[in-house]
Parts: C-alpha cells; sequence; structure tokens
C-alpha cells in the first residue's frame, strides 16, 4: 500500500501509510481483513471444494485490491481517465458476478439467492478503501512536497538575505577605512584590524541556524568601537537585563539596526550616541536601539536594503513571533524589536 517513492519526510507522523519500513505491515493487515471477509462466507462445511473456492475468492479479492490500487488508481483515476477507470470498476463487477455464478452451488442453501448482492456490496466497499488508501497516500506526499518546497524557497531567500548583509557591511567598513587612511593611517590600521575580528564572525559564526545573542552582543560591541576609533565625538552604550547566557537567536539581527543608527546619527557638531537594551524576560527578547539625530536630516534612503531585508528576515524566521516599534522624534530615533524564543 505505498507509493513508488520514498516519502519525502521519513519522520512525517503519516509515516505508517506512506514509509517503506512499515510496507510490510501495511500489507499483511490488508491481507488480514481481506481473509477474514472470506473466512466467513458461508460454504457447506462438508464440502470437499470449500478450500478451493475460499482460496479462489481470496485470490480474486486481493487482485481487485491491489490492481486498483496500483494500475486503475494511478494510471487512470489519479490522470482523470475516468472512463478508463469505470471501465476497469465495470470489469470488477462482472468478475465478481461470475465468481458468485461459479460459487452458488456450493453455498448453504438459505444463502443461494442472497449472496449476489452482498458480494457486491463488499467488492465495492473493498476497491473504494483501496483508491481511499491510494488517495490519501497522494496527499500525504503532496503535502510533504508542497512543506519541503516551501522550506526550500524560504531558506533559500533568508540566505540571499544574510548574504546581503555581508557585502553591504563590508563596504561601508572598508569605504571608512579607505577616509582614514588619508587623515589619520593609524587608526586606519586599528580599523582594519578591528574588521578581521568582525568579519571572522560573519564568516564563521554567522553561517550557523541561530548563534548566541551574547556573541551577537560582542560582534555588536566591536562594531561600535570601530565608528569610536573613526570618530571622536561619538560614544556607545550597551545594557544587559535578565539571564541572556544561552539564548540564542538567528544571526546577523541586531546589526542592521546598529549600522542605520550610525549612518543617520553623524553629527559634527554635538556628541552623538547609541544606546542598546537587550532584555529577555520569560520567552521573549526585547531589543531596542536608540540614537540620536543631527539637526538637519540626513539625505538618504533611511534604513535603505538593509533594514528592508531584516524585516523580511523576520517576517520569514518569527512569523507571527515578533514585533517591530519605530519612533521619529526630533533628536532621537528609537527602534524596538521582541522576539519569542
Amino acid at each position: 500500500m505505498d507509493e513508488q517513492h520514498r516519502p519525502l519526510n521519513k519522520n512525517s507522523p503519516w509515516g505508517l501509510w506512506t514509509n517503506p519500513r512499515y510496507r510490510l505491515f501495511r500489507h499483511f493487515i490488508a491481507l488480514f481483513v481481506i481473509s477474514a471477509m472470506v473466512y466467513n462466507v458461508p460454504i457447506l462445511p462438508d464440502e470437499s471444494f470449500a478450500y478451493y473456492i475460499k482460496i479462489s475468492l481470496l485470490s480474486l479479492l486481493l487482485f481487485m485490491f491491489y490492481t486498483n490500487m496500483y494500475l486503475l488508481v494511478p494510471k487512470f483515476l489519479l490522470r482523470n481517465r475516468y472512463y478508463g477507470y469505470g471501465f476497469g470498476i465495470v470489469a470488477y463487477l462482472g468478475l465478481a458476478y461470475l465468481l458468485v455464478s461459479h460459487v452458488k452451488p456450493y453455498l448453504e442453501a438459505d444463502r443461494k439467492d442472497q449472496i449476489l448482492v452482498p458480494t457486491i456490496f463488499w467488492i465495492v466497499v473493498l476497491v473504494a478503501a483501496s483508491t481511499a488508501i491510494k488517495l490519501f497516500q497522494r496527499w500525504i506526499r503532496d503535502s510533504e512536497r508542497i512543506n519541503e518546497l516551501e522550506k526550500t524557497t524560504i531558506q533559500a531567500e533568508l540566505e540571499q538575505l544574510k548574504n546581503q548583509i555581508n557585502p553591504h557591511f563590508l563596504f561601508n567598513m572598508l569605504n571608512n577605512a579607505n577616509l582614514l587612511t588619508q587623515k589619520d593611517p593609524v587608526k586606519a590600521s586599528q580599523v582594519l584590524m578591528k574588521l578581521s575580528d568582525l568579519l571572522r564572525y560573519q564568516l564563521y559564526d554567522s553561517t550557523r541556524p541561530k548563534v548566541l545573542v551574547t556573541a551577537d552582543i560582542q560582534f555588536l560591541t566591536d562594531f561600535l568601537n570601530l565608528e569610536k576609533i573613526r570618530r571622536d565625538n561619538f560614544d556607545f552604550q550597551i545594557n544587559q537585563e535578565g539571564e541572556i547566557n544561552g539564548v540564542q537567536v538567528a544571526p546577523l539581527l541586531f546589526i542592521t539596526f546598529v549600522e542605520n543608527a550610525i549612518k543617520h546619527n553623524v553629527d559634527a557638531e554635538r556628541l552623538s550616541f547609541v544606546d542598546l537594551n537587550f532584555k529577555v524576560k520569560g520567552d521573549e527578547l526585547y531589543f531596542k536601539c536608540i540614537n540620536s539625530k543631527p539637526p538637519v536630516k540626513v539625505k538618504s534612503n533611511p534604513g535603505g536594503l538593509g533594514l528592508a531585508n531584516l524585516k523580511r528576515r523576520l517576517e520569514l524566521l518569527y512569523p507571527g513571533q515578533h514585533d517591530l516599534y519605530v519612533r521619529d522624534e526630533a533628536h532621537l530615533f528609537c527602534v524596538a524589536l521582541m522576539i519569542k524564543l
């Protein structure tokens, strides 16, 4: 009772119906049920041909059950060839009539005139059962294929979005280092050394499905220290609340907010700052990023590609399990994110 192809998910809750591991068990159940039906046929106990008749009945019913399951349903019904399938069912009924006509003389006297209708009824039930099983297996496999395709598509999109973060971040930092080489070669050297640590994290740790929040915080600390080296009038603060050790999230979730904060808080006249807060409460992680804003708006697309990518990643990674809040004030910009762990 199984498809010709192996199931996509061997750990599926429907594995009993589709997994080749249970093939013999499925066939045993079918044989047991059909044999029980044949055993209860009221043949005369002293009839010398009783054994032969029951074996013939069993063989015919098994033939109908399996040819319907492996031939008529996949070759005709599932291909919308309904006339061919209907012809097969009519052929089954014809075989049933011939069988009953052949067996009738060997039945008990009070059952001879009552055997045809019940026999056809049980044959129809048997064929319907094999059809239902096959259609159910097909539905299970189609559902698994759709789920697998959705997962593959989402994973590919996530990888594409995450990969776009790396060149975006690298471009910004190399551009900063290039500017510093002209103004302050010593600082430029420090930036490049720090940059190597950041790239190491991106190349190795961030390739995992999940990373420790503490590792991401260290990454953000190194990143903000780079900015502090580059800009004298910049400061930052990172606060942690609750049991953060051991908590894991998808990698590179927070860097986009921090990049965006730095990009839009450049102020040549006043001290610029970025404050980050991480808080774990129950099964929820709260992240807040607050940055100062200059009196004159920076003429650029706020967030740009990075923020749009991050919003999409959150939709894919935490559907219905996150809240994103943005508050834009005269001198402050605040982003708050809640993730259910």
